[in-house]
């Protein structure tokens, strides 16, 4: 009985499979149905006649040629100027996945001792991160190289930009270890401040402060150094990683810690004393208003305030204007929007 019970049920349990398997091969009537009555694709411009075998296009030696119709396209967003420009600019600027690249390697050579990359003895270490930093070197230099020669016109032999590139590289690479240790000095201020922070390697790999303040702090010695275009273009990789906006052409001191950070705003005339630390929303930024002659303020006027040492700054404030002078160690609290300066010592919207 046991038997034949359990041959029945086999039975039965193949008998449904293919069942279900001839229900899956073949569609419904209404499916089918359906299938009849849906509409055709619109047209595009890729189906304009010199497309796939029409007029004038096609493939042609492996390579797809476009349709008049997108070369017709193509001349009109030509044809529109771009601003303020003349025709002035030539050639190309680093692409985003180019900036994604080097930032990584920057910050391996920045923090050579965090990751995993370098590991047995001092002498395999040593070659491995020499290996990076030609590796590095090469990718800077041309990186530079865009950032300077966008408005150059002509590709001489003896074209000024590439030797610019290179020093500004070389001089960079030798300012690596001052940079490092200044980032040291960040990391420290880290595990100063928050107690949430478990050792050095949680700071450098998960706070997306210490992320920005390095970026930034390479940046400003690029634009320093004479790069153009790339600071900002570093800064702004930063950012879309952090949303932290520390244009490079601020100043900032040593011991600088950024806690949680999400929409910080550090302008581009900032002034930052040693020991300063801030937390997220805060804007240090310019006034929006015009010069005594009628103008624009100009871009050397100092617009951005100025941070003394061991500032606190709490989140969500608001701080603006060139005058505005925030002093040693003052605390401003959240939420606060100041326009004034502020004495040392001063405590503005913050209890006992």
């Amino acid at each position: 009985m046991r038997r034949t019970k359990v041959a029945d049920d086999r039975t039965r349990t193949a008998a449904n499979g293919v069942g279900r398997s001839n229900e899956r091969r073949s569609p419904s009537r209404e499916s089918r149905a359906a299938g009849k009555s849906r509409p055709a694709p619109s047209k595009t411009l890729s189906d304009e006649p010199g497309v796939g075998g029409g007029e004038g296009g096609g493939a042609r030696d492996g390579v797809h040629q476009p349709s008049r119709a997108l070369l017709g396209l193509a001349d009109k967003l030509l044809a529109v100027p771009d601003a303020r420009l003349d025709g002035a600019l030539r050639g190309p600027l680093p692409s985003a996945q180019e900036i994604d690249g080097l930032a990584v390697e920057l910050h391996d050579v920045l923090f050579p001792t965090a990751g995993c990359a370098l590991t047995g003895s001092h002498e395999t270490q040593r070659t491995a991160l020499a290996t990076t930093l030609a590796r590095f070197q090469r990718r800077l230099c041309g990186a530079i190289y865009l950032g300077l020669h966008r408005r150059c016109r002509g590709n001489s032999p003896d074209d000024p930009c590439r030797g610019q590139a290179h020093g500004i590289a070389t001089r960079f690479l030798s300012a690596l270890p001052a940079i490092r240790t200044l980032l040291v000095k960040d990391v420290e201020a880290a595990l100063d401040a928050d107690p949430a922070a478990t050792g050095p390697e949680e700071v450098i790999a998960c706070y997306p402060g210490l992320y920005a303040i390095a970026t930034y702090r390479a940046a400003s010695r690029l634009l320093n150094e004479g790069a153009a275009i790339l600071p900002r273009m570093l800064t702004e990789h930063a950012k879309s990683r952090t949303g932290i906006d520390i244009h490079p052409g601020a100043s900032i001191g040593s011991s600088f810690f950024i806690d949680h950070g999400t929409g910080i705003v550090i302008g581009e005339t900032t002034r930052i004393g040693n020991a300063v630390r801030i937390y997220q929303g805060v804007t240090l930024g310019a006034l929006s208003i015009k010069r005594r002659d009628g103008g624009l303020p100009h871009a050397s006027d100092k617009r951005h305030p100025t941070i003394e040492d061991d500032v606190i700054i709490y989140a969500n404030a608001t701080i603006l204007g060139g005058d505005t002078v925030i002093g040693r160690g003052a605390v401003i609290g959240g939420n606060s929007f100041i326009t004034y300066s502020v004495p040392p010592g001063i405590r503005v919207g913050v209890g006992r």
